[in-house]
């Protein structure tokens, strides 16, 4: 199955060596650069979540739609043509 792994790494090394090249001071260097790894993995597991989620509803739904095509419909109109008859009053 696709990732988006390799999507957030692309970015999120971009964002580093944006961050390596035009900031000087080392301390507001490194808070960054920390923030920017929190941030990956965030949304690593992020994404990550949603997928598994999108995949659990999709099974789910494949299921629900097999055993609806399972349903008796024949069946279950005589049912309900039978129930329905003895709920009608007799005439003579």
């Amino acid at each position: 199955m696709f990732t988006f792994d390799a999507t957030i790494d692309a970015v999120q090394t971009s964002k580093k060596t944006f961050v390596n090249t035009f900031v000087t001071n080392e301390t507001v260097k490194e808070a960054m650069l920390d923030f920017i790894e929190n941030q990956s993995e965030y949304t690593k597991k992020a994404f990550k979540a949603t997928s598994d989620m999108a995949t659990t509803v999709l099974a789910e739904t494949t299921k629900a739609a097999q055993n609806a095509a399972k349903f008796d419909y024949a069946k279950f109109g005589e049912g309900i043509m039978k129930a329905y008859n003895q709920l009608q009053p007799k005439t003579k």
